[in-house]
């Protein structure tokens, strides 16, 4: 049995031109301001461009991934989702922005039929793909699981969270980065900075282009090959980028590949002929469930649902690395495929 992880779907080649007009405090700002941090098993980086203080702005945005990872994570046993799947079917009373987003998670379920469902958490933990040594489990263990999955047994009343199913439990990881990265993004704004890329392990958002008025550059990921090797390489600017695929996060077992995005019809990994889904879209939450959702549903009814919805697009690559786009994609982001 192998286990393979490859964190980051998307990555960003982001230059400022030489050319651009600075204050003399703002030499340095040809170059971004970069900050890190490490949250939701991930490296965070935030670069800010032209700012007069963007180390203020990079160490308010780091300040917030560690708010929101105390209210989101599952394994923070204070944190608004523990106290949800610990619950056993209880009203739990939670933030505002943890309501929020749950809700915002019910409507990309329903938009999906159900192949995105943040209870998929006992099927996911059941498979622990990320742990040191995942195996299959048992059919038996694996129907069991499923039998608690249930996205329309999740009710949101106002600021109040409740499980009708006692054994359910949930996990926002499908979705809670894009959030983020919107919040992120919503902050920058706020914080008087106007051009930024905010990388949350490979859920790319950009805040305007760069400072020379050109767009960022944004690859995607090839499946499969040494992380950095781009497929196919976008411009945008002011958009969330965001990829799925089995690549990501995977073991396998007698030759065959078990990855992490699970089928909520069979308590399996889904299994059909893609190996990646992107999202581009102007919510990064949008993006992150979408791109879940969609690499489920399959190539043809994943794009009926990105073809309509307003703006928002998606390529699909399929096992022959044939590349796949929504509507207008191509004349949006004019994408370079790499041989």
């Amino acid at each position: 049995m192998k286990r393979i992880s490859l964190a980051l779907a998307i990555f960003a080649a982001a230059f400022a031109a030489a050319g651009c007009s600075f204050s003399s405090s703002q030499q340095q700002s040809q170059s971004p301001y970069t900050a890190t941090g490490y949250f939701f098993n991930t490296i965070v980086s935030i670069q800010i461009y032209g700012s007069d203080d963007g180390e203020a702005a990079g160490a308010g945005c780091l300040d917030l991934c560690r708010r929101y990872e105390d209210l989101f994570s599952r394994t923070i046993d204070t944190s608004d989702v523990s106290e949800i799947n610990r619950s056993e079917g209880s009203p739990v009373s939670v933030s505002e922005e943890t309501a929020a987003l749950i809700q915002t998670s019910l409507k990309y379920s329903e938009l999906t039929d159900g192949k995105f469902d943040i209870t998929i958490a006992p099927v996911t933990a059941l498979w622990n793909i990320d742990g040191d040594s995942p195996s299959v489990p048992s059919s038996d263990d694996i129907a069991a699981a499923l039998s608690h999955v249930s996205w329309k047994s999740v009710e949101v009343n106002g600021s109040t969270v409740t499980l009708h199913e006692p054994a359910e439990s949930i996990d926002l990881g499908g979705i809670a980065k894009g959030y983020i990265g919107d919040r992120l993004k919503e902050y920058l704004v706020s914080s008087g900075v106007s051009h930024a890329l905010i990388n949350l392990g490979g859920n790319v958002v950009t805040l305007g282009g760069k400072p020379d008025g050109t767009d960022f550059t944004i690859g995607i990921q090839r499946p499969f090959a040494q992380e950095g090797t781009p497929l196919v390489t976008i411009s945008a600017d002011d958009w969330s980028v965001v990829s799925s695929g089995p690549y990501e996060r995977y073991f396998k077992q007698n030759g065959k590949i078990y990855h992490h995005i699970m089928d909520t019809s069979t308590g399996y990994p889904v299994d059909n002929d893609l190996i990646g889904v992107t999202i581009i879209s102007k919510e990064s939450a949008a993006g992150d469930a979408l791109s879940t959702g969609c690499f489920a549903l399959g190539l043809q009814k994943g794009m009926e649902l990105i073809n309509s919805l307003p703006d928002t697009y998606a390529l699909f690559i399929t096992s022959d690395y044939t590349v796949h786009y929504s509507d207008h994609f191509e004349d949006t982001f004019h994408p370079l495929v790499s041989e």
